[in-house]
């Protein structure tokens, strides 16, 4: 098992794609512990699904865009697992408008919860790390966050900002044996996209070379390989999965 005895944070992860990555992680040996605004139903479902494969799991609710919340948690977290070997910074929302319309609360919203909620987790477990002289730390960015989007200027700017955060702290902490490295995903289908009309998804697939949307589980295994030491020398890097979108 690529992930055998390690123990992984993965912040939004009740649903989407950080509930494949969990499933995935999981089923390479990996504990779990995973936060969400709050621990509802959908919530302890995903935690029973990770606990039958056989690993650790333990559910947190907390608001990662909050400082001083995020560092009590994963101290919590780093007490109860004992070690924390991944971090998979997932959580994200978005509050699309065009700039001319984009309210500030619009703005501030998204880049706290999708970007400063990153910086506050690799503060955090940046001391853990480095203390263990290892540690793979990846960022769920876009590939608006590197192309932008029309209406989704807030969405964009944030992810645009963790890919330099990304690299930042690959340059920062990779003497230390401590890897970072972003995923920008392209059209995914997820429960969000699974409301859309027929007609709207066809418009995107014509976008695709590969003319499909990709599966969370996609993108999961790509953050397989980066949280393992398939990846052990990939730091600072960008991987696009997008069936060749951009």
């Amino acid at each position: 098992m690529l992930l055998q005895g390690k123990t992984a944070i993965i912040t939004g992860a009740a649903r989407g794609i950080g509930k494949s990555i969990a499933l995935v992680y999981a089923k390479e040996g990996c504990n779990i512990a995973f936060t969400d605004l709050v621990i509802n139903e959908v919530a302890e479902e995903t935690k029973r699904e990770i606990e039958a494969l056989g690993v650790k799991c333990c559910a947190y609710a907390s608001n990662a865009a909050d400082f001083e919340e995020t560092h009590k948690v994963v101290e919590e977290i780093h007490k109860e697992f004992g070690s924390i070997d991944i971090l998979v910074n997932n959580a994200g929302i978005t509050k699309d408008g065009l700039i001319m319309r984009m309210t500030e609360q619009q703005w501030d919203a998204v880049i706290n919860v999708n970007l400063k909620s990153a910086f506050n987790f690799i503060h955090a477990v940046t001391p853990i790390m480095m203390r263990q002289r290892s540690g793979s730390i990846i960022s769920m960015s876009s590939v608006v966050g590197i192309n932008g989007n029309v209406g989704q200027a807030n969405y964009s700017a944030s992810k645009a900002g963790l890919i330099a955060l990304t690299k930042t702290t690959a340059k920062e902490l990779g003497s230390r044996g401590i890897r970072a490295n972003a995923i920008a995903p392209g059209f995914i289908l997820t429960e969000m996209t699974a409301q859309l009309s027929e007609e709207t998804l066809q418009e995107f697939v014509k976008l695709i070379p590969m003319r499909r949307g990709g599966s969370t589980e996609e993108v999961a295994k790509v953050a397989l390989f980066l949280g393992s030491d398939l990846s052990s020398y990939v730091s600072g890097q960008v991987i696009q999965v997008n069936g060749a979108m951009a």
